[in-house]
């Protein structure tokens, strides 16, 4: 029997296995039912009055409620009770978990990665992005805001800890096609990311108690932040004191990008249908984030310097120079252990540089709260590549071969 996987908890159950919530509508004959708080979301440290949960049949669109006899639409997880996706169980469902070092920018990556494929990458494919459930777009809506209208920084993400709830996942609708006179073409596929906090991956039972939801996850995002690579600094010629505070201080730190990818596949290695011999089947993007930081010490015609092109497919080839050059640059960076890694245990992965402000933030005044973008605005620099390499993998889009 296929299985579906709830973009919230990550949790895997048969479509049937569905449940609904009560409408809250008043009957003919008057009976309704109260909003309280649902036991199963108290546990997870949500606190909000919902309505009753009703028992159904999932492949079917509605369940009777047997307290007050109405009809009810709307689908929820049988394991969190979070409400899920219209039509959820009716179209795929992708999961793409994004972990990374502390202050590799996950959290501002994912905002300006959601800004540009619902607006610059949408019209480029004739795509709808859209937020697949309230919170998602009164969270995204709010750090959207901040960082474009604002000007400041998101707040690092929050360790998970036991007990506490966990973080909503940003899940999006992505519509692809186009709807004729006669007959719809139009493909929709749920996309949950999942962004963990960099202290959840500094030991390996912080990944194994924290980052579970990468058993579910169709493709990994790993950002890391190439200024903590060993040699990359001196090797390059720059200048340790323009480099930024919080690189200086993860390099310091001696948490290197190997170790971040080290306990990523070891947890990898134990789930279920995985063992020593078999090579990691989920494909995994490998992103290095702030790369204007590199601009100078770059030639000019670097493919890391160069736009990326805007097809509406994924150019492979365009990916393939990104990757070989990376590849290149990691052995001159003394990061040869990292393509080692990846080569010995992965059967699918790729390089990618990228950056999602352009621009290098000034460093943080005393008197402000949070840390603000520089003055020249946010220039985002092949922020959707990696992501849509995992779409071209999955068979969401097109791949380019020319």
């Amino acid at each position: 029997m296929a299985k579906l996987t709830c973009p919230y908890c990550y949790r895997p159950f048969a479509e049937k296995e569905m449940r609904f919530r009560c409408s809250g509508m008043r009957a003919a004959d008057g009976r309704f039912c109260e909003a309280a708080p649902d036991p199963v979301r108290v546990a997870l440290g949500d606190q909000m009055v919902v309505l009753p949960v009703v028992e159904g049949n999932g492949r079917k669109l509605s369940a009777t409620c047997q307290a007050c006899g109405n009809a009810a639409t709307v689908q929820i997880c049988p394991h969190c009770h979070a409400q899920l996706p219209v039509h959820f169980g009716k179209i795929d469902t992708r999961m793409v978990a994004m972990v990374g070092a502390k202050f590799s920018g996950k959290s501002v990556y994912t905002t300006v990665l959601m800004h540009e494929l619902i607006h610059r990458v949408g019209r480029r494919f004739d795509a709808a992005v859209i937020g697949a459930d309230e919170e998602t777009r009164k969270k995204f809506g709010n750090e959207e805001r901040a960082l474009y209208n604002e000007g400041v920084l998101p707040d690092t993400t929050r360790p998970a800890n036991a007990g506490e709830q966990g973080r909503q996942p940003f899940v999006f609708k992505f519509s692809l096609g186009e709807r004729k006179r006669f007959r719809s073409t139009l493909r929709h596929t749920v996309l949950s990311f999942f962004d963990t906090a960099g202290e959840d991956l500094e030991t390996s039972r912080g990944v194994a108690q924290n980052v579970t939801y990468l058993s579910s996850a169709d493709g990994i995002i790993v950002l890391l932040d190439p200024l903590t690579v060993p040699g990359l600094v001196q090797t390059l010629g720059i200048d340790p004191d323009v480099l930024p505070a919080r690189s200086q201080q993860e390099a310091a730190r001696g948490d290197s990008p190997i170790n971040i990818l080290t306990r990523v596949t070891e947890l990898l290695q134990k789930l279920p249908g995985a063992g020593p011999n078999r090579m990691i089947d989920v494909p995994v993007a490998i992103a290095f984030s702030k790369v204007d930081a590199l601009w100078e010490a770059l030639p000019e015609d670097s493919p890391l310097r160069q736009p990326a092109p805007d097809a509406a497919c994924f150019p492979e080839q365009d990916s393939l120079a990104v990757h070989d050059h990376v590849q290149a640059l990691l052995l001159q960076w003394e990061g040869g252990q990292i393509d080692q890694l990846l080569h010995k245990h992965y059967r699918t992965y790729r390089y990618f540089g990228l950056s999602a402000l352009g621009a290098v933030p000034p460093a943080k005044e005393p008197a402000q709260a949070r840390q603000r973008v520089a003055k020249s605005g946010i220039q985002p620099h092949r922020v959707e590549d990696p992501f849509l390499w995992l779409l071209s993998r999955l068979k969401v889009i097109e791949t380019g071969r020319g």
